[in-house]
Order: structure tokens, then sequence, then C-alpha cells
């Protein structure tokens, strides 16, 4: 008699549930092609992942789970991924707030590329932030954080176990705030520069005022931004890595003590 394949229906369930809370995740992964890449690739991610937890799945007596149980699994599922997505996107935006605030000051924002993750022109110095955000995640290694958050997570917070809290709010907003404080602290020592610049360049046309100045102040600001700005990048790394580092030491406390 041949034999037959049986597979129980928890574990298709389990898979489901597993690959939800891992498809809100990679919602805001600051991958380095997030929306202009092919959108198989982050659903490959997410699958590929989902897959590799499978000593981690739950175990679920498919008796008992009815389809509005199965809903409201799905619901807190999603809801568990999009709050670790959305605390790993602040290492993206705050290098972005950073060259916001940089380009205004530079006059960096005269000049516009194509943003390769949303198509549409952008900033030069936001693309390089995001681009360098995207290279720094994942040669840091701070991908495979994520990972062990989410097994973390499938032992502590089993399906249908997860609910958003108030603890988790305030540190998801005050981690969320922090991006002002780490933006202005890679920008502010060439943004200071540059006012001093400026001041310089006020008082020797105000002492001579047959020096047109003026005119040539834009240029002498972008050189000043792009030779300061090679040493700024040599902390970079560092500062990414510590605030990483605060990101998901608030999200453990928050979430697994």
């Amino acid at each position: 008699m041949p034999a037959e394949l049986q597979i129980p229906l928890g574990w298709p369930l389990a898979f489901v549930l597993v690959l939800t809370r891992m498809a809100g995740a990679f919602v805001f992964v600051p991958m380095p092609v997030k929306d202009a890449g092919p959108g198989i690739a982050r659903i490959v991610f997410a699958l590929a992942t989902a897959v590799a937890l499978f000593p981690r799945w739950p175990v679920i007596d498919s008796s008992h789970v009815t389809l509005g149980v199965m809903a409201v699994w799905l619901f807190s599922e999603a809801a568990f991924g999009l709050s670790i997505g959305l605390v790993t996107s602040f290492l993206a935006e705050a290098l972005t707030m950073g060259a916001q605030i940089l380009g205004l000051q530079a006059g960096y924002g005269y000049a516009s590329v194509v943003d390769p993750t949303t198509a549409a022109d952008s900033d030069v110095l936001q693309v390089l932030a995001q681009l360098t955000s995207g290279l720094l995640f994942f040669s840091l290694g701070l991908h495979r954080w994520v990972i062990r958050a989410f097994a973390l997570s499938l032992d502590r917070y089993p399906p249908g176990q997860f609910t958003l809290n108030r603890s988790l709010a305030e540190t998801v907003t005050l981690l969320g705030s922090n991006i002002f404080v780490v933006g202005l602290r890679l920008a502010l020592p060439i943004v200071g520069l540059l006012a001093m610049t400026e001041i310089a360049l006020a008082l020797v046309g105000r002492l001579n005022p047959q020096l047109h100045i003026g005119s040539s102040s834009a240029a002498l600001k972008l050189l000043l931004t792009l030779a300061t700005l090679t040493t700024v990048l040599k902390v970079v790394p560092n500062l990414y890595q510590s605030y990483a580092g605060q990101l998901f030491g608030a999200l453990r406390r928050a979430l697994f003590e």
C-alpha cells in the first residue's frame, strides 16, 4: 500500500501567521531597493525568513480555530510586525533628517536626482543618506537583530497573544522623537561651520565693498560642505550602530521584559 503524505492543518495556519508577522516588518525595513526594485524581492525575503523560523513555529490546534479567531490573529500578527518594522525604519529616517537639514543650509536643495526608492526627484544628499542607511543596515548585521527579535517573539508572543499597549506606544513615540536628535548631531557641525563662513564673508564684504563675495559664496559653501562631509562620514557608522543599539534595546525592554 503506497504511503500517503499527510500535512497537519496546523502547519499551514502557523505558516500564514508567521508570514504575516514577517511581512509587517519588511514593509518598513530600509532595503536599498524599497519601492523601485521588484516587489517580488521583498516577498521572497519574507517567505525565506518565515521558513527559516520553522523550528519556532507555534503548534496550533486547528479544531479550535474559526474564521473570526483567525482574522483577529492575523490583525495581531500584522500589528506586531509593523511595530518592529516601524522602529527599524527610524534608522534610515535619522540619516535622512540629517541630510535634509544639511542640504537646506549648504545649498544642495537646488540639485535633485532620481530617488531609486520612489522613482521621483529628490535632493541629492537625501538619496545618498538613504542608500548609505541601507548599506550600513546589512553591512553591520542589523538584519540578524531583526530576525532574532522575531525568533524570540514567537516564543514570548504566540499567535493571538500580542496586544498593543500604552508602554509600547510610548516607547515607539520616544524612539521616533530621537530621529531629530540624531539628525541634528550629524548635521550641526557642518551647519555651524557654514554659519561661521557666512559671517566671515559678510564681514569681509562689509570691510571691502569692492569685493563681490556674495556671487561666489554659494560655490564656496558647496565646496566647504563636501570637504567637511568626508570627515563627518567617518563617525556615521559608529553613530548609526549606537542608535541601532538604543532602538533595539528599548524595543527588547518593551516587548520581552
